[in-house]
């Protein structure tokens, strides 16, 4: 049986890119996202937030690396990848990234709060409008 892999996020970043190179020369950009939630927990509302490292690979890390900063909102298409390694003393590790697919910049809060869109942003006209949803109040 086949298994399907797909990761669609909306998140804010914590630092600015990480561009290296492979030894055959393909750009790779790694960063790390914060994804907010909000939800009802009895009466109270509660925030928690999903800390996870993005990988980005070819000419879209160099873009990701040249347009994006700390703080910026970016919504990732991609899919979930474990790596695994030893340490130099022997130590098993791993660790779940998301290798993105694709990677959209949305606009910078500045344009949104001052009703403006910029032509960078990717196509979403607000990158606060997910802000006050709860999950209780979604209709389905």
């Amino acid at each position: 049986m086949s298994g399907f892999n797909k990761v669609i996020v909306l998140g804010n970043l914590t630092k600015d890119p990480e561009i290296r190179y492979t030894p055959n020369g393909t750009a790779v950009a790694n960063f790390s996202l914060a994804v907010n939630r909000r939800f009802k927990q009895g009466g109270e509302v509660k925030d928690e937030v999903c800390y996870l490292d993005i990988v980005v690979f070819g000419k879209q890390a160099e873009t990701c690396g040249q347009y994006i900063n700390k703080g910026d909102t970016v919504l990732i298409d991609g899919r979930l990848q474990q790596r695994r390694w030893e340490t130099d003393d022997g130590q098993k590790r791993s660790k779940i990234e998301v290798v993105a697919q694709s990677v959209q910049f949305m606009p910078k809060r500045q344009a949104a709060a001052s009703g403006t869109v910029s032509d960078e942003g990717g196509g979403a006209n607000s990158s606060g409008a997910m802000d006050n949803i709860i999950e209780d109040d979604v209709p389905f």
